[in-house]
Parts: C-alpha cells; structure tokens; sequence
C-alpha cells in the first residue's frame, strides 16, 4: 500500500502542444509548491534525476515570485491525521506520515518563508478541505503555477480541480516528479489538453518577465521545433511550419510572447509568411 522506491528517470524536456495560449501574468498568479516534504521526495535518490533538475527549477520559480510579489503556497500533509481524516487514503496509501512524522518537513532548499503560507493537504488536490480556492479569489487572482509532487496525482488532479472553478493552471513540467517517466509525461500530455497549460520553467519566468525574443534564427529554429516536438534539425529555413503541423493556438502563443516583449506582428504576418527565414526577418527588422 505504501509508496515504492522510486527509481531515477530523466527529467522531461519536450513538452506536448497545448490547446489554449494562456500567458502566465505576475498580477494574476498564485505559485503552488505542491506537497514537497521530506517525507515524499525520500522515496527517490535525491541525488539523482529528476530531484536535483526539480528542487533547482523550483527554486528558480520561487526567487522570481519574490521579486515580482507573486504569492506562494505551499501543501504539506499532517502527519498527526486520525483514521476519520485520512479516509480513503489509508486504504489506498497506507498510514503515510503518520508513520514518519519526523519527515513531515518541507525540503530544506525550498523552505518556505515568513510571508508564504502553508496549508494542510487533506487529499489529492490542494482545494480540497482547504481555504485555497477562497484566498485566491480574495485576492483577485485567476492562475495557479503548480509544482512539485507527484505530477500525476495530487499535482494533476489540482490542475484539474483549478480548471472546474475558471482558475487557468500552469503545470511546469520540469519543475514536477512522478513515479516514473511513463506517468510524469501522462500527466503534462492530460495538462496539455484537458485542463491546463503545460510549460517549462525557462518558457514560464520568460513570460513572466515579460516575454523574450529568440537571439538568433538557430535559437528560433529550436523554439519552433522544441513546440513542433521534433529534432531541431530536421527544420529548414524555407520549410513551410503549418505543414509541418503549427497550428494557429501555437502561433498565437508565440505572437503573444513576441508582443509582450516589444514586437508587434499580426497573426496573418505569420500565418500567411510561415517559414522560419521569413519570422526571422520579421522579427530581426522589429
């Protein structure tokens, strides 16, 4: 019943096409450090990947939060439930931290802060049993940047439950662990096209800063195909991106990113001018 070892796999770094281009906004946003305590990430070598590539990208996320004034969350299991509390879990899950209270901490690189709050993870997602869902609209605030573990359950079903009550959710690819390699990309590709937004930490402080443009036609060349989900170099310059499957929810998240960091381009510029010479001068020229 309990959790098993789980065994090093590498950490993602492709990402599924998602079907809504949402841009992640400081002033809307609230970041969920979801359920990382010693206790849950024991169960990996945390010397090994993905946990280094996780508590670094996470740690990333949360310096940048700070600067923007972006609020931090965190979920941590009580470790002195009662059988009444725990519920179903017991019977999925054994008795969890009630077992190891001492590891009921979260890890020492991601401690949270004075001014962060922490709230009592009850279940699977993190609105549930909690006033979470209540702060967020207190606040005004309508996205949900989720991290931590396990992606495919308790971080996975808080997208879900985000989607349910029209908070848009931000799944960070490389800033989740799951119990395998197999369930970590099920649930960026669930993400992807059921109730979030799935990204990576680069692309997320890129946008949350503002938006970024490529520096080079190559570094333009590995954004397209990085979204098209192939090998960068079997993109030529004059190939036509529609054909090669860039559909128009793609283009309008990299027209989006592009504006907020200075350079405005129609959607039909793109569309009518798709190949990766013809953005490059566009944007060379801006």
């Amino acid at each position: 019943m309990a959790i098993p070892k789980i065994s090093t796999y590498p950490m993602p770094t492709e990402f599924p096409a998602n079907r809504v281009s949402w841009q992640p906004d400081a002033k809307r946003a609230v970041l969920l450090i979801h359920d990382m305590q010693d206790y849950f990430v024991d169960f990996y070598d945390k010397s090994a990947a993905p946990i280094p590539e996780l508590i670094g990208n996470t740690r990333r996320i949360l310096d940048l939060a700070a600067k923007l004034g972006i609020p931090v969350v965190y979920t941590a299991q009580m470790p002195d439930q009662t059988l009444a509390e725990r519920g179903l879990l017991q019977d999925m899950w054994g008795a969890g931290l009630v077992a190891q209270p001492a590891r009921k901490g979260i890890v020492q690189e991601l401690t949270p802060q004075p001014q962060d709050t922490v709230l009592p993870k009850w279940r699977y997602s993190a609105f549930q049993r909690s006033n979470l869902l209540e702060s967020m609209r207190s606040q005004g605030r309508d996205q949900l940047i989720i991290c931590g573990v396990y992606a495919h359950i308790g971080c996975m079903m808080t997208a879900c439950d985000a989607f349910m009550n029209d908070i848009q959710a931000f799944f960070v690819g490389d800033a989740l662990a799951d119990f395998s390699a197999k369930e970590h990309q099920m649930a960026l590709d669930y993400v992807a096209q059921r109730c979030g937004y799935t990204t990576s930490t680069t692309a997320l402080i890129q946008q949350l800063q503002g938006g970024s443009l490529p520096a080079s036609l190559d570094e333009l060349r590995k954004i397209i195909a990085s979204s098209l989900q192939i090998p960068a170099s079997d993109l030529h310059e004059d190939d036509n991106l529609i054909d090669w499957g860039l559909d128009s929810i793609r283009v309008m998240s990299l027209q989006e990113s592009w504006r907020r960091a200075g350079v405005e381009l129609s959607f039909t510029q793109l569309a009518e001018q798709a190949t990766l010479a013809a953005w490059w001068a566009l944007l060379a020229k801006s």
